[in-house]
């Protein structure tokens, strides 16, 4: 373990430049904090190892380094995390609390945080998949986003499609909201919707798109096959694109005076309906 003491140290300096999207795409790296979610990283960095990652992680040296509090490592919950990382040969730095406090990006940091390399897998790379899959187009705030791919994750989905316009994948918020899922399940990023539709067609999926206009309700829609959700922001829904390229406009009955309903909300339901359909 190496102590760090000084702001100006490179390790430090890069973890600020990492809070910002430009930073992290100059650097290819992104960062993760909290005990439960590097736990998450290091356990999965381990099956990587044994050529079973997904998600995110792909091999273990995909985790550059840990950095750790004085606070954290006095918590005696800390000991199976630091012998995981003594174990795996990962580096590990420690910094005092006030000095972690400065790189954090949560206002009551735990104390604890990894950098990771990005690895932005494209559909071009993806190979067959079966099932429900979950396209964003334009979800743009980050807690949707991350609850979106935890509820995929949750679901057993085969994987979650990003389109250009969505909040960036790597934001902090966005992987803590998926409270680690984004180690479970393939993002997959595309060039544009036209791209992801033609992906769903290649592999036999209905594209089924959410809409407020839908002309069939989602209890009556038939999700039993391999079914892809396109899921719109709240504030502009789905875009053009997604609209004539849908085989399904469906829409979420709702019978109280709320116009619209949040998208993550709306994913889950559509999601889930989808996973009744096939028990």
């Amino acid at each position: 373990m190496i102590k760090l003491t000084s702001s100006q140290n490179p390790v430090i300096k890069e973890i600020r430049v990492l809070k910002n999207k430009s930073g992290r795409e100059e650097k290819g790296l992104f960062f993760i904090e909290g005990a439960r979610f590097v736990e998450e990283a290091v356990s999965e960095a381990v099956n990587a190892g044994n050529g079973s990652g997904i998600g995110l992680l792909k091999k273990a040296e995909d985790i550059k380094y840990i950095v750790v509090s004085d606070s954290f490592l006095d918590d005696p919950d800390s000991g199976e995390l630091m012998e995981a990382c003594a174990r795996n040969r990962l580096k590990v730095y420690n910094v005092t609390d006030s000095l972690f406090k400065s790189i954090s990006d949560t206002q009551n940091p735990q104390g604890v945080l990894a950098v990771i390399t990005v690895n932005r897998d494209s559909l071009a790379e993806a190979g067959q998949r079966s099932g429900i899959l979950v396209i964003l187009d334009n979800i743009r705030d980050p807690g949707n986003m991350g609850t979106i791919i935890r509820t995929a994750d949750a679901a057993g989905c085969a994987g979650v499609i990003v389109t250009p316009g969505c909040v960036d994948l790597f934001n902090p918020k966005v992987l803590r909201s998926t409270m680690g899922s984004v180690f479970h399940i393939p993002v997959l990023h595309c060039e544009n919707m036209k791209e992801a539709i033609a992906f769903c067609r290649q592999w036999g999926y209905k594209l089924c798109a959410s809409h407020l206009d839908g002309s069939v309700s989602l209890f009556d829609a038939d999700l039993s096959g391999n079914v892809a959700f396109v899921i719109g922001s709240e504030a502009d829904g789905i875009g053009e694109d997604a609209v004539l390229g849908a085989d399904m406009l469906v829409r979420i009955p709702m019978t109280g005076r709320a116009e619209s309903l949040n998208a993550a909300v709306a994913a889950g339901i559509m999601i889930f309906e989808a996973v009744r359909q096939r028990k």
